[in-house]
């Protein structure tokens, strides 16, 4: 019993450094720009390893620096509550969960080997927190970290900065990261020159980047760049 007990208390310490070494991250996050993510660790190891080898483009602007078209649009794709929530949508989330079980028993019902499609309800803090310090495994445990993390950043970070650092470092595509290199890569301008039209498409292609940067005339990404454009001018951004 004395050994289980020092096994917690090992673990709990351990539990406790982490958080601290997070809540370190993020308040250093304030002043420094992020070099990279997570994520983008995991991809480019992953595309160094690839037969076409590691092709990246990123490069961080400042807020001021990106079109205010894009920031509304991503507002207006992602999360349209991101002013007002405070890093987490609880309804969003249960209304995810209520949705992947669905698809769970459709699919088991089916038998066809196919997966079930994975719904999401993450807000932009939490899609931050999830790629900027997280591994992409889906687990409780991730899951509740992430919610965490969601909550430290939106403490110690102002809305203007969570955008700013998300645009910088979102996916737009295979090796394109941030708002600039989206920009340049799929209309030749830089991210403080996109157009309503532009920005809106950009952020159709969020929810799968790879997919549409292979499928630019998919009848879905036309429709919805459409719907998030009559959208722009009602959104506020930070």
């Amino acid at each position: 019993m004395k050994a289980l007990g020092r096994l917690l208390l090992m673990v709990l310490y351990a539990g406790l450094l982490l958080q601290l070494f997070f809540v370190a991250r993020i308040a250093v996050m304030v002043w420094v720009d992020p070099e990279s993510t997570t994520y983008q660790r995991s991809e480019a190891w992953q595309l160094a390893r690839s037969d076409d080898g590691l092709r990246w483009r990123q490069q961080w602007v400042d807020y001021e620096q990106i079109s205010s078209n894009l920031k509304r649009a991503v507002i207006a794709s992602e999360d349209a509550g991101f002013l007002e929530h405070h890093g987490v949508q609880w309804d969003a989330i249960q209304k995810a969960w209520q949705r992947n079980a669905k698809a769970e028993a459709k699919a088991e019902q089916a038998d066809n080997g196919k997966p079930a499609k994975v719904y999401g309800g993450s807000t932009i803090t939490q899609q931050l927190a999830k790629n900027l310090l997280l591994s992409g495994e889906r687990n409780f445990l991730r899951k509740g970290q992430e919610l965490v993390l969601a909550q430290l950043l939106e403490l110690m970070l102002s809305k203007q900065r969570i955008l700013e650092i998300y645009l910088n470092n979102v996916e737009w595509g295979q090796g394109v990261f941030g708002a600039e290199a989206a920009a340049q890569h799929y209309f030749r301008k830089s991210a403080a020159q996109l157009s309503a039209s532009e920005a809106a498409r950009l952020a159709a292609m969020l929810p799968a980047p790879k997919r549409f940067e292979k499928m630019p005339q998919s009848r879905y990404l036309a429709q919805r760049t459409r719907t998030i454009t009559r959208y722009i001018p009602m959104v506020t951004a930070p």
